[in-house]
């Protein structure tokens, strides 16, 4: 039996492109180049272009040094801050207060938790005072604080505690009351008995809810020592800041909101770092 015609030339020469190839292999291409670049390259790439605009702005004159200060006058002021050691001094007085307070509040937040988390009775007594309390604004609680504890570190620490407390509470006690029954009961099965469950199940399963409150307290945290040391400081870098607000230093206070964010961010590092360890066992979609 014969062909009566040639069968169709499918060779590659024969084949036309495929315009949506055509469209795709280039920014494929390029998305691939730009993997290539250091992720913490990528990353400064917007502040820098911020900084580059601002600097320009100030030099066209757009803002006037008294509204806001250029990138170099303010990093001029920040190296006069740290020579006279005025700048390490007030991070050390803010930092002291931050870690006083995050201790405090942890303590509280997370033992509140796990008595509401692991015991019905212990929710039924404790939940909803918690609950009622969340709901006051904590800043306007500072007047209170002062007449209680007077105008030292006390309220500021306490300040600090209480934004702390909150935060870690909420997620620790919805990290406890999210862990799956099914692997209650399968402990249960392997004979663990309450406080093996306890160690080895819910403990473990709590613990990414009680990471994620940590970075919220610790942002907390900063926030509440903004407020804490604009009120009757007579140290640390919201004192800085006050001093500056006084003699329209927009530099000196540009500095110190700087400073709050780089703490804030090396705060956070921290705390990625402890869910990397922490979290071996629990991985994760971490992007494409």
């Amino acid at each position: 039996m014969t062909l009566d015609h040639a069968p169709p030339d499918i060779s590659p020469e024969s084949t036309y492109p495929s315009p949506v190839l055509e469209a795709v292999t280039p920014v494929s291409a390029h998305g691939s180049r730009l993997r290539t670049v250091p992720r913490w390259l990528r990353r400064m790439v917007g502040p820098l272009l911020l900084l580059v605009c601002w600097q320009v702005l100030s030099a066209a004159g757009v803002l006037h040094r008294d509204i806001l200060a250029s990138p170099g006058t303010i990093a001029r002021a920040a190296g006069e801050l740290i020579a006279d050691g005025t700048l390490p001094a007030a991070m050390g007085v803010s930092l002291q207060r931050v870690a006083a307070g995050l201790l405090l509040g942890g303590v509280i937040g997370i033992c509140l938790a796990l008595v509401s988390g692991l015991s019905r009775l212990g929710e039924d007594l404790v939940d909803a005072t918690v609950q009622m309390l969340r709901t006051v604004p904590w800043v306007g609680l500072i007047p209170l604080f002062i007449i209680w504890l007077g105008i030292g570190e006390a309220p500021k620490v306490a300040l600090i505690a209480l934004g702390v407390a909150f935060h870690l509470y909420l997620n620790v006690y919805a990290g406890i009351r999210g862990v799956d029954e099914q692997l209650v009961e399968a402990g249960e099965s392997l004979g663990l008995g309450r406080w093996g469950l306890i160690r080895h199940v819910i403990l473990p399963g709590a613990l990414p809810g009680a990471m994620t409150g940590l970075r919220y307290s610790l942002a907390t945290a900063w926030l509440a020592l903004v407020f804490g040391e604009s009120i009757n400081a007579d140290a640390g870098i919201g004192f800085l800041m006050n001093q500056a607000r006084d003699f329209f230093r927009t530099d000196i206070i540009v500095v110190c909101l700087v400073v709050y964010a780089l703490l804030g961010l090396l705060a956070d590092a921290v705390v990625r770092t402890l869910e990397r360890l922490l979290l071996q066992w629990r991985p994760t979609f971490k992007g494409q």
